[in-house]
């Protein structure tokens, strides 16, 4: 017949430091993951925010080559007057002068991540020129980014004219 041995105080000490460095070192590990999780989302996020600074440049610079990379081929781009514009006809009305943008400036932003998609919501000022007229809106702005191989494009971009 087989005995356990009875542990000596000393032994379940030990074993106890063990697993309590044991559970010390689960917990850093944890944490560990926890973090590299959320730092690819924070660079992520700053990678919107520059990219929603860059569309704002490109705009006010009339850098088409640079829209050209930063709008999607399938951009819907619904202005606060209610027009609706692809990407095409955006574009050539930025070309043509018939839409001048001379200052967009974000007063806040929010950025939601959706996998390879985002959702950025915006409070900006937008001034320059319409059809000959000029325009001073305060705007709540809604920009739909997706992630392809180009990296991220603006896919949607809808306005809504705020009071001051």
């Amino acid at each position: 017949m087989f005995v356990h041995p009875v542990p000596t105080p000393f032994a379940i000490i030990e074993v106890m430091r063990t697993l309590g460095l044991f559970s010390v070192i689960f917990a850093f590990l944890v944490a560990g993951m926890i973090a590299d999780a959320a730092a690819p989302a924070a660079r992520t996020e700053e990678e919107l925010r520059q990219a929603e600074k860059a569309w704002a440049a490109a705009v006010t610079q009339r850098d088409f080559a640079a829209l050209e990379r930063i709008l999607h081929d399938e951009l819907i781009y619904a202005h606060s007057t209610g027009v609706i514009e692809t990407k095409a006809q955006y574009t050539g009305r930025l070309r043509k002068g018939e839409q001048r943008y001379d200052r967009i400036e974000h007063e806040r932003m929010t950025v939601r991540l959706h996998g390879n998609a985002a959702v950025v919501h915006a409070i900006v000022r937008m001034t320059g020129e319409a059809d000959r007229k000029p325009f001073d809106n305060r705007l709540m702005m809604l920009h739909l980014w997706v992630r392809g191989p180009a990296g991220w494009q603006l896919a949607a971009h809808q306005t809504t004219q705020l009071k001051e």
